[in-house]
């Protein structure tokens, strides 16, 4: 007579099924956005962006799509995503159907600019000691050129091309010590320095007084491999952005500077990279 039960005889292990590796992408047949007009996009995005690091576009200034079409002599649509672009990256606030404009950062602003990019290379260099000890050197030489460049910027006095050379300096800095989405995040903050002192800065005879000419000395620490007096000297630089704006703008920088010290100790001597 047949059971309802179940058989109690042993089964043969099934061997587990292999996972399948998800299907590979195929990339679009056609081309959304063609190579020529996101590099127009991004040519039109850079010059504007200059402009205002520069101070030749101050707070305040208001333009449509179509006057900076017209100034650049190409079509509506990449300049519309180029403007697009910046307000995503807070350097235009946008009104719906009136435009764009450059913002006005006030003291406050600066200071939390300042701060934030003091915070990340403290931290770059007291807590990535790690990381530190696999920067490339044979890119050196390069940055060592940036840092000429600038410095003889600064001491002239040309903030036209300061502008230019110190960001490219920076930038190539970050690059050496830091990972990529620090390295965006500080570009991103150096912006938006420059926006606030450049306009402070532009038509002053003693600009040299106010600019920071210590790449080539950075540059000697670094080369020497002395992360505690690389160190010292970003926090140093910081100090004194805030020292020599405060007195261009009028503003008190006792009270800003005041923790500096707590907040970001210096390394020991000789802590080499």
């Amino acid at each position: 007579m047949p059971s309802d039960l179940p058989s109690s005889a042993p089964r043969s292990p099934q061997p587990p099924s292999k996972p399948q590796p998800p299907s590979k992408p195929q990339p679009p047949s056609t081309p959304q956005t063609p190579l020529r007009r996101s590099s127009l996009r991004e040519q039109v995005a850079g010059a504007l962006r200059d402009e205002m690091m520069a101070g030749r576009l101050p707070a305040g200034t208001h333009f449509t799509v179509k006057e900076i079409a017209e100034l650049y002599g190409v079509s509506a649509t990449p300049v519309r995503e180029a403007l697009l672009d910046l307000t995503a990256q807070g350097l235009l606030w946008t009104e719906h159907h009136r435009g764009f404009t450059v913002p006005r950062l006030d003291w406050a602003d600066f200071v939390e600019i300042v701060e934030a990019r003091t915070l990340v290379a403290d931290g770059m260099f007291r807590r990535l000691a790690p990381q530190l000890k696999s920067i490339d050197w044979e890119r050196l030489p390069s940055l060592q050129r940036r840092a000429d460049a600038a410095y003889r910027a600064a001491r002239a006095g040309h903030l036209d091309v300061l502008v230019g050379c110190d960001l490219r300096f920076w930038g190539e800095f970050a690059g050496l010590v830091a990972n990529e989405r620090l390295t965006g995040y500080l570009d991103w903050l150096r912006v938006q320095y420059w926006i606030f002192a450049a306009p402070y800065l532009r038509g002053r005879p003693d600009v040299a007084e106010y600019c920071w000419s210590g790449h080539r000395e950075l540059m000697e620490h670094l080369v020497a491999r002395d992360r505690a007096a690389v160190h010292r000297m970003l926090v140093d630089y910081n100090r004194e952005s805030l020292r020599q704006m405060a007195a261009l703008c009028g503003e008190s920088d006792a009270d800003t500077l005041a923790g500096y010290t707590d907040i970001l100790p210096i390394p020991a001597q000789g802590d080499s990279l």
